[in-house]
């Protein structure tokens, strides 16, 4: 089944064209790999996907999904990586929409944090303050916070930005995990191309003025990928 349908999408940022004329789509339990050329518009593009952000033509569609029951993991900014709370309370507020009007989370919400915080392995930590964390228990603790807006959909924008080598890889594994086993849809922004290809059975490579959207197989016969393959890009 079609989870979600982008037809001739596109948007600008500040008022510069961002992208233009994107179009992809995504079954339920596919895992596509945003990656491509700094400035060409990745981030723009899923601020649009989540609805933060107008586009300007096309189309987005969602099948069985609403856009406040997407999962979202950002970039961090300084001033989230300093957030005074609790491991547990930052990962409960990923259930703010689930509650609709009320102010008090429900018990369902308390519940389904709690499993998130069983899922990431981050029981441990959970009475701890968030900011005294390593990047890589923010991270988890941030992915868990995500996965409780979610059961069908997860968008993650550079979620290993910063991270050591083996925390990297223990995200990655994670990712992968939520995917293979609990059937979430994943779409990534990631400048690592070696790993978007280990994640992902779709890729989406956007650059100035061109995209290429197809199979990870079909992706690895274009020179787009020889190009990418051959440096490292960060994305803005």
């Amino acid at each position: 089944m079609k989870l979600l349908e982008c037809k001739d999408l596109s948007m600008s940022y500040e008022g510069i064209s961002a992208f233009e004329h994107v179009t992809f789509d995504l079954d339920e339990g596919d895992f596509l790999c945003i990656v491509g050329e700094n400035g060409s518009g990745k981030s723009t593009l899923i601020k649009g996907l989540l609805g933060l952000k107008q586009y300007s033509g096309g189309s987005i569609t969602y099948n069985g999904v609403k856009q406040n029951e997407i999962g979202y993991l950002p970039q961090q900014t300084a001033a989230q990586k300093d957030f005074p709370a609790t491991v547990k309370e930052v990962v409960l507020s990923g259930c703010l929409n689930r509650n609709g009007l009320s102010p008090f989370y429900s018990a369902q919400s308390k519940k389904r944090a709690a499993e998130m915080i069983e899922l990431m392995k981050i029981g441990n930590i959970e009475g701890k303050s968030y900011r005294g964390l390593s990047g890589g228990q923010q991270q988890r603790v941030l992915l868990a916070r995500a996965l409780c807006a979610t059961e069908k959909l997860l968008l993650l924008d550079e979620p290993v930005s910063g991270l050591d080598p083996m925390v990297t890889a223990e995200m990655y594994d994670a990712i992968r995990s939520l995917n293979r086993d609990k059937g979430v849809t994943v779409i990534m922004v990631s400048h690592d191309i070696h790993n978007a290809l280990h994640c992902g059975n779709k890729m989406l490579h956007m650059a100035q003025g061109q995209y290429f959207f197809g199979t990870k197989e079909e992706y690895l016969k274009t020179p787009k990928y020889r190009a990418m393959a051959g440096g490292c890009f960060n994305d803005k």
